[in-house]
C-alpha cells in the first residue's frame, strides 16, 4: 500500500513539472513581452550534426524539436539569429567497439575532422501573433535558412523546398 502512495505521488509531481515545463514554451500576457519557443533542426545535408545553437540556445542537432529560444511576442524588422554548429563529416565511420583503447584512439583522431560553423541570418516575419518558434535549416556549403512557418517541412506551405540529403558539390559558390 505504502509503495503505490509513493508511486502515485511521484506521477503526481513529475506529471507537475512536466506542465510547468511545457509552459514556458507557450505564451505570455504582454504583446512586448519576450516569450519562448521551440527550434526545430532539419539537416538537408549527408554529414552528422554534433550540436547546434540559436542565440546561445542549445538545440537538437541531429534533427528534430528543442525547447526553447526566446524570440520578442511580435515580429519587428531586424531580427536576427545567430546560429552556431558542429559537423561530423564522416558520422557513419567504421569505428573498433566501443569502450576500448582502439575506439578512443580513433575517436580523438576523427573528432580532429569535426567543423564549426556560425551565420547570422533574418528571422523572417510571422503574422501577428501566430509565432510557431524557428525552423533552422542547415544546407550544403554550410549554409542556413530559417523560417517562423507553422508548416512543417514537407508541407507544400512551408517557404523551405531544399530537398534532404544534399550532397557537396564539388565547388560551393561564394
Amino acid at each position: 500500500m505504502k509503495r503505490r502512495w509513493v508511486g502515485n505521488m511521484l506521477l503526481h509531481w513529475l506529471t507537475g513539472i512536466l506542465s510547468l515545463t511545457l509552459t514556458g514554451c507557450s505564451t505570455a500576457s504582454s504583446k512586448d513581452e519576450p516569450l519562448a519557443g521551440n527550434i526545430q533542426t532539419v539537416n538537408h545535408t549527408l554529414h552528422g550534426i554534433n550540436w547546434l545553437k540559436v542565440n546561445g540556445y542549445q538545440a537538437d542537432g541531429g534533427g528534430g524539436v528543442s525547447c526553447c529560444i526566446v524570440m520578442p511576442a511580435t515580429w519587428r524588422p531586424g531580427l536576427k539569429a545567430t546560429i552556431e554548429w558542429e559537423v561530423d563529416p564522416d558520422p557513419y565511420a567504421d569505428a573498433p567497439p566501443l569502450g576500448t583503447d582502439e575506439f578512443r584512439a580513433f575517436m580523438a583522431k576523427h573528432e580532429e575532422g569535426y567543423r564549426r560553423y556560425s551565420e547570422v541570418v533574418d528571422i523572417p516575419m510571422w503574422e501577428g501573433t501566430k509565432r510557431c518558434g524557428l525552423q533552422v535549416h542547415l544546407l550544403v556549403c554550410n549554409k542556413v535558412k530559417v523560417t517562423t512557418s507553422c508548416w512543417g517541412y514537407g508541407s507544400p506551405s512551408n517557404p523551405i523546398k531544399e530537398p534532404l540529403d544534399m550532397k557537396e558539390p564539388t565547388v560551393c559558390p561564394k
